[in-house]
């Protein structure tokens, strides 16, 4: 007798979308992305799929009374989602920097990050390489490290990227926040 559903395995690499905040979301898994909305760009393939991280914190709720507690409080709570970029291209690199601006010319490439508070917030897409998947993640921020391994040979060089979710509706709220801090 078997056990599971094969059909419910979802592995490997696919396809990487950016897009503004507020983008319109697929609906399907076969509209091209760029027809739901022109404001969904691609990066490209990336090497290994993503990696989704989930953690909650908590406390306690104690009484002098009771030995136990007597309820778990959330005090925290995590989402990430990792990728690894295995186009290296200038757009996916000013993508895994976080915004600022890449220039190039002669072979040099010259990069400057994003003034602080200028960081670049984003919906992201992910498309599964067999295309029976699709993911939507309605507000980034690329966070963490980035680092790249160039080599000769068959070594082949990816750009990791870790995104930290947050809720699209708290934007409405920071960017009052921050046009007030800045006005002031």
């Amino acid at each position: 007798m078997a056990r599971g559903n094969p059909a419910n395995l979802a592995l490997g690499p696919g396809y990487l979308y950016i897009a503004v905040l507020g983008t319109t979301e697929p609906t399907d898994l076969t509209t091209p992305w760029a027809t739901v909305s022109a404001a969904w760009t691609a990066l490209g393939y990336t090497d290994d799929g993503s990696k989704v991280n989930y953690s909650v914190d908590s406390e306690n709720v104690e009484v002098a009374e009771e030995l136990d507690p007597v309820a778990v409080a959330l005090t925290s709570r995590e989402m990430t989602v990792d990728f690894a970029l295995a186009e290296i291209t200038a757009a996916n690199l000013k993508r895994a920097l976080n915004g600022g601006t890449i220039t190039s010319g002669a072979g040099i490439v010259t990069f400057e990050p994003p003034d602080l508070g200028e960081e670049v917030r984003v919906m992201l897409g992910f498309e599964s390489e067999d295309h029976t998947e699709r993911w939507v993640f309605r507000k980034g921020l690329q966070t963490g490290g980035m680092e790249i391994s160039r080599a000769k040979g068959a070594a082949k060089a990816t750009i990791p990227c870790s995104f930290k979710l947050e809720r699209p509706a708290a934007a409405k709220l920071f960017k009052a926040i921050m046009s007030t801090a800045r006005a002031a």
